[in-house]
């Protein structure tokens, strides 16, 4: 009777070992409004949220997925942009940090020159080199051809991405034109590079997955959200997407 007890806890023990799966704590910054809310949902849960407010310290979404037979169980970080809500956070974001996704706003040039702000910020907060980075420039559905000198270009963008070791995507929280997104510029055309959330997704799982030596999250059982305590009720902002 005891050796059968032994074998069926064994047996738990291997079914355990096998359904377990690596979590990643990735880390999604950049400025307030660029779509980050948005886009973390739509990474974790493929949708689009009709309505999001302004992240007030930090909430977490999780997605796990199947890569060459393993379980790899993403938990995002999406961070508040602005400076009143994090301040007292900073600390808690680069904490046991896996990957980084940088975000701008393609419509807004203000949001891609404060990524070498946050690019500092990884620094100062030891993230070295070997920490995967990916640059994703969100909202491209919103793109103009007609107003380039008001945009992020995608050759300035993967300029930076190149210089930083980042790896470049352009794609939309929002689905993308069925048409690939064109328009003439006198006699040329204007071909935008635009890449489906699920290639983000997929790209950050394969990059950790290959990884060596990397500190364990499993310990992180963080799930819902992280906010900053108010002597009131915490202050939050409505935003068409952030």
């Amino acid at each position: 009777m005891d050796s059968s007890l032994e074998f069926s806890g064994s047996l738990g023990s291997v079914s355990s070992l096998l359904t377990r799966c690596r979590t990643f704590k990735v880390l999604v910054i950049g400025d307030s409004g660029v779509g980050k809310t948005c886009l973390t949902h739509r990474l974790c849960g493929g949708e689009f949220p009709c309505r999001s407010e302004a992240t007030i310290g930090v909430d977490f979404r999780e997605r796990v997925l199947e890569i060459d037979g393993e379980k790899i169980k993403l938990q995002l970080w999406d961070t508040a942009g602005q400076e009143r809500f994090r301040k007292s956070m900073v600390q808690h974001y680069y904490r046991n940090v896996h990957a980084v996704l940088f975000i701008y706003d393609v419509t807004c040039p203000a949001s891609f020159s404060g990524m070498t702000s946050w690019v500092e910020e990884c620094r100062q907060h030891s993230l070295g080199q070997d920490i995967p980075r990916f640059l994703v420039g969100n909202k491209s559905d919103l793109r103009d051809p007609k107003k380039t000198d008001s945009q992020v270009s995608q050759e300035r963008a993967m300029s930076f991405s190149k210089a930083h070791g980042m790896i470049f995507f352009e794609t939309s929280a929002k689905d993308l034109p069925k048409k690939a997104m064109s328009g003439q510029q006198g006699s040329k055309q204007a071909l935008y590079q635009q890449d489906n959330v699920e290639d983000i997704v997929t790209a950050v799982s394969l990059k950790l997955k290959r990884q060596k030596k990397l500190p364990t999250a499993n310990s992180l059982a963080y799930s819902g959200s992280f906010k900053l305590a108010n002597k009131k009720k915490a202050e939050k902002e409505p935003m068409a997407c952030c």
